[in-house]
């Protein structure tokens, strides 16, 4: 169960990310009634989404040492820039740039800056994946 964990736990950060992101949060805006009402609700499941990035991305740093162990495990080594960086970009969207876009300040600049964070972090949670699966 511990050789599979780190691959389940990378494929739901990445999975989830994927969904919310490319397929939930587009829906919305194209079948909710206003772009103020989608944009209200896409707010709240871009939080879980974080809550979900980071749940997965600290039982990836748990796991990524064996108890005792004085290196990491093989994969960990491989892909431990990119959980951190995909913690980091979580966090920054979320309690950065997240409230400049739901208080509307420069809608425009804090939009595109959240879009290219949550592409970033799509990327890392993707390259998390692919290293822990490549054993």
């Amino acid at each position: 169960m511990r050789d599979r964990l780190p691959v389940l736990a990378a494929a739901l950060w990445w999975g989830s990310l994927s969904t919310v992101g490319f397929m939930v949060v587009p829906m919305l805006f194209a079948h909710l009634p206003s772009p103020a009402a989608a944009g209200a609700m896409a707010a709240r499941l871009f939080e879980a989404q974080t809550f979900i990035s980071m749940a997965c991305g600290v039982l990836l740093l748990v796991i990524s040492r064996r108890r005792h162990a004085e290196t990491q495990e093989a994969w960990a080594q491989a892909a431990m820039v990119f959980i951190i960086g995909g913690l980091l970009l979580a966090l920054l969207a979320q309690y950065g740039v997240a409230p400049r876009i739901v208080a509307r300040q420069n809608l425009k600049l804090w939009h595109s800056m959240g879009t290219v964070m949550y592409a970033l972090q799509w990327v890392c949670a993707l390259v998390v994946l692919w290293r822990t699966a490549k054993r």
